[in-house]
Parts: C-alpha cells; structure tokens; sequence
C-alpha cells in the first residue's frame, strides 16, 4: 500500500489547525487516516508543531512518502534529518513564551484593583463637591458666655441664615440659655 503523512485539516473557516496524518495516498485530504503522530496549529505566535518523532521515524523507514507541507514540519522538527542522516538533528523549532493562566490573570487585576485609592471617581460631580466644601467650611455655633437678665419669654431670636449645605446646622442659643435660666 502506497502511504503518505500529510495534514488533515480541522478547524473554523479562518482559524484552521491541522492533524499530521498517515494514510493511503488514494484517499481524500480528510478522509480515514491510518494513524495521527501530531497536530500542527499555524495560528499562533509562534506556530504549535507537535509531532511523535518515533512514529515519525517509523514511518519514514516503512516508506511513507511526505507531503511538502509534512517535509517542511519535519525538518522543522530535525526528524527529516535524523531520518536522512544529516547533521543538525536538533532542528530549528521555536518556543513560545510561557502563557498565563486565565485564572492567574484575574487574580491579579483584582489584586491591582483593590490597591488602588478608594476615595472614588476622579472628578466629583457637582452635589459632591458641595458636600464636601460644607465639610471643609462647617457652620460655626453661636455660644452666649453672658448671663441673660431678661426672661426667656421675652427674648427674640432672630432666624440664623444657613447656606444650602447638606449637613445639619445645630443653633445653641436657645439651649444655652435655657440651661443658664434653669441654673439660676
């Protein structure tokens, strides 16, 4: 039987990845294959070349004749030169940078995220700003030191103008007054 190792090819429309396949040289591109030995993904950064050399090697010697695409992988990989006998067996296959994890990610923004300052947004929004400058600028309290000769009854109170703050302003007039009278 005449066989071949080529790719089969899987995958989406635009990100395909392929298996390197043995298998009969008169069967379709994907059809039944006699045995997988690796997965080449073109897709990535660099490129994923897996392949079982010893079944590579194996098949090679038995007389499976390569695809041009398969030749390329191979000596990518140094098998094609390891089956030749050529010098440079370690080939020329590049390694990709080690990936973080998904959840190694996250732990980390969320990290970052609880680091930063909690005092909120950036820019206040108006009623923000207004809050906080009446808790710069609190409402100072009128305190009355002097004994008050006049009864209570008698005594005017003239309405405190208060700005539009948020804050609650407390007048201690009337309750100073009123504890002092109750002393007497």
């Amino acid at each position: 039987m005449a066989t071949k190792i080529r790719l089969m090819r899987m995958g989406k429309i635009r990100t395909p990845f392929f298996r390197v396949v043995v298998t009969d040289s008169r069967k379709a591109r994907n059809g039944l294959s006699i045995e997988e030995i690796g997965r080449y993904v073109p897709g990535q950064e660099p490129s994923i070349i897996e392949i079982n050399s010893e079944r590579a090697l194996y098949w090679l010697g038995v007389g499976a004749q390569p695809s041009e695409a398969v030749e390329a992988l191979l000596k990518v990989t140094g098998d094609w030169q390891k089956h030749k006998g050529l010098p440079g067996t370690e080939g020329t296959l590049r390694i990709g940078a080690p990936r973080v994890g998904k959840h190694v990610a996250y732990e980390a923004a969320v990290k970052n995220a609880m680091d930063e300052p909690k005092e909120g947004a950036t820019t206040l929004k108006k009623k923000a700003q207004e809050k906080l400058a009446a808790k710069a600028n609190p409402v100072e309290a009128v305190v009355v030191s002097e004994p008050v000769s006049e009864p209570i009854e008698n005594l005017k109170v003239a309405p405190v103008p208060v700005p539009d703050a948020t804050t609650d302003v407390v007048v201690e007039t009337e309750v100073a007054v009123a504890t002092e009278a109750a002393a007497e």
